[in-house]
């Protein structure tokens, strides 16, 4: 592994890490700790997030990317899963599921864009 892809591998799991903090903490904590980014479109959110995830997974892994898919989608339900129970207190949501998917789906395709200028280029 070159210096690029570990870095893409290493920011693919640090974003993974503050997606799953950002969806997980109770809202009255993350208001507590003044958490407020992201966009006021929930869906937005969710789509913008996974997308981030699946460029950075597939630009790291390219060669896994049924994997990643695979992984992502079971992320975004387990996400929306936790989110109902009583600890956690928030929103089962199916479609913040399928706006993770549109998202996955959306960052393979910019994944994909950017390999194939960077295929050009090289």
């Amino acid at each position: 592994m070159n210096f690029c892809s570990v870095a893409i591998s290493t920011a693919f799991i640090v974003t993974l890490v503050v997606v799953l903090v950002l969806t997980l903490l109770p809202v009255p904590e993350l208001q507590e700790f003044g958490f407020d980014i992201g966009f006021d479109n929930d869906k937005l959110n969710h789509a913008s997030a996974f997308a981030t995830l699946a460029v950075l997974g597939a630009l790291g892994w390219p060669r896994r990317i049924v994997t990643l898919v695979t992984f992502l989608a079971l992320v975004g339900a387990a996400i929306e899963v936790l989110q109902s129970t009583p600890l956690i207190d928030r929103d089962l949501d199916v479609f913040d599921w399928v706006a993770d998917c549109i998202g996955i789906v959306v960052g393979l395709a910019v994944a994909l864009c950017a390999n194939w200028v960077m295929r050009r280029k090289g």
